[in-house]
């Protein structure tokens, strides 16, 4: 079956760093864009990056510049990479595996950052 689990998650002061990844199985990686979303406590699910197969890259204004998303195809595995972060970063971090009608989310992964 189809498995999206993410890691990399803690606390972390603001202005610091943190790597989340996402391990996936049970898709054919290379075909599927990838994305991070997050959700804070209140809020809608939001997207955070994402990335196609083609390794083109999309991020809202709120973390460009600051998240980076990459992909790994031989390893079956999407990294986001969070440098400068801040307290409104604080989220449970999820990803998403996505292609046409197809949907899979990971279980989270909660990112909390403290000022």
């Amino acid at each position: 079956q189809v498995q999206l689990v993410e890691s990399g998650g803690g606390l972390v002061q603001a202005g610091g760093s943190l790597r989340l990844s996402c391990a996936a199985s049970g898709i054919i990686f290379r075909f599927y864009a990838m994305g991070w979303y997050r959700q804070a406590p209140g809020k809608q699910r939001e997207l955070v990056a994402a990335i196609n197969s083609g390794g083109s890259t999309n991020y809202p204004d709120s973390v460009k510049g600051r998240f980076t998303i990459s992909r790994d195809n031989a390893k079956n595995m999407v990294y986001l990479q969070m440098n400068s972060v801040k307290p409104e970063d604080t989220a449970v971090y999820y990803c998403n595996a996505h292609l046409s009608a197809l949907d899979y989310w990971g279980q989270g992964t909660q990112v909390t950052v403290s000022s």
